[in-house]
């Protein structure tokens, strides 16, 4: 059986030679994304741009580097997170992803946050944030984590939206100074789930005598 590290390695390698999509046809490098196979954080960006096309790494731009000033505000280390995007190669001109763009890569995504199990996911700007926020403006709900399954998703606007907006800069940077402490209360919340369920099992057992 693969560990984590091997199936993310395994998924890269599908991802560099996926023809699931038209975005196959234009991209010089495919995305898998980057990060350790135990991260208790993982980023969901939206798509690669120019640079990442030209060098098959995630935010390696002007964005990039901005989300690595970020990353270092909320405490942590880039080497440290996991950071991909929902879809895997750039799409022409840096437009939107479209909806079967976004099928086709949903699997290497599912796949990749599986395999990871982080403890948070931080979506960065609207696509990312639909996977798990429906019908939802991101100025209403940016920063704020809510619990999902075993884990926190904190919706979050795209670093790019802050090198373009300068006015919700301030905002980004203060929701990423939350990191840490949001890192410490989804440990907290994990060990009482993980209690709960073997308090739960153990009642179970004890009811069989």
């Amino acid at each position: 059986m693969l560990n984590s590290e091997e199936i993310l390695r395994d998924l890269a390698a599908q991802i560099n030679q996926c023809q699931n999509c038209a975005l196959a046809q234009t991209r010089k490098h495919a995305v898998p994304g980057e990060g350790p196979a135990n991260a208790e954080i993982m980023l969901i960006g939206e798509g690669p741009g120019f640079h990442e096309n030209e060098q098959g790494r995630p935010f390696v731009g002007q964005a990039g580097k901005f989300l690595d000033e970020l990353i270092t505000s909320g405490g942590f280390k880039r080497e440290n997170v996991f950071i991909t995007n929902v879809v895997k190669c750039r799409p022409p001109g840096n437009r939107d992803p479209q909806p079967l763009e976004l099928e086709a890569c949903q699997v290497y995504l599912d796949q990749q946050i599986a395999a990871i199990n982080p403890l948070i996911i931080v979506t960065l700007g609207r696509f990312s944030m639909a996977r798990y926020f429906k019908d939802v403006k991101i100025s209403h709900i940016h920063g704020q984590a809510s619990w999902m399954g075993n884990r926190f998703i904190i919706p979050m606007y795209h670093p790019a939206a802050g090198l373009h907006q300068p006015n919700i800069k301030p905002t980004i940077i203060q929701d990423f100074r939350q990191l840490s402490a949001l890192v410490e209360k989804a440990r907290q919340s994990a060990s009482a789930h993980t209690d709960k369920s073997n308090d739960e099992e153990d009642a179970t057992q004890l009811s069989f005598f």
